[in-house]
């Protein structure tokens, strides 16, 4: 029984610690081209979609972690060519993202 529930406890830990290690490769593949590698969104498709600049405390402020995690599972309802990753990426993939979108707050 105590093989079993290290076992189980093993299982979740690597997960989640996955999600946590691969979350910049994820926002590079899935995110970056858009919203730029710190979430200033001074890129081409950026700039030409006139993405906000997450880096900056007022959006940070506005925006919930609710919203963010709705934006990404769901697409953006500001900008319909955000596209919903919620077929694409794991529900703890997407609370990552949420929480790395948090450290681009500006100091």
């Amino acid at each position: 029984m105590m093989k079993r529930f290290a076992l189980v406890m093993t299982l979740c830990l690597s997960s989640s610690a996955y999600a946590e290690e691969d979350i910049a490769e994820v926002w590079k593949a899935k995110c970056k081209s858009c919203h730029g590698e710190d979430g200033k969104a001074k890129t081409k498709m950026g700039q030409k979609e006139s993405i906000d600049d997450m880096s900056l405390p007022a959006w940070q402020a506005a925006e919930s972690d609710e919203e963010i995690r709705r934006a990404i599972a769901d697409g953006s309802p500001k900008n319909s060519k955000m596209k919903a990753f919620k077929d694409k990426l794991t529900p703890a993939q997407i609370d990552a993202l949420v929480g790395y979108i948090r450290t681009f707050k500006a100091k």
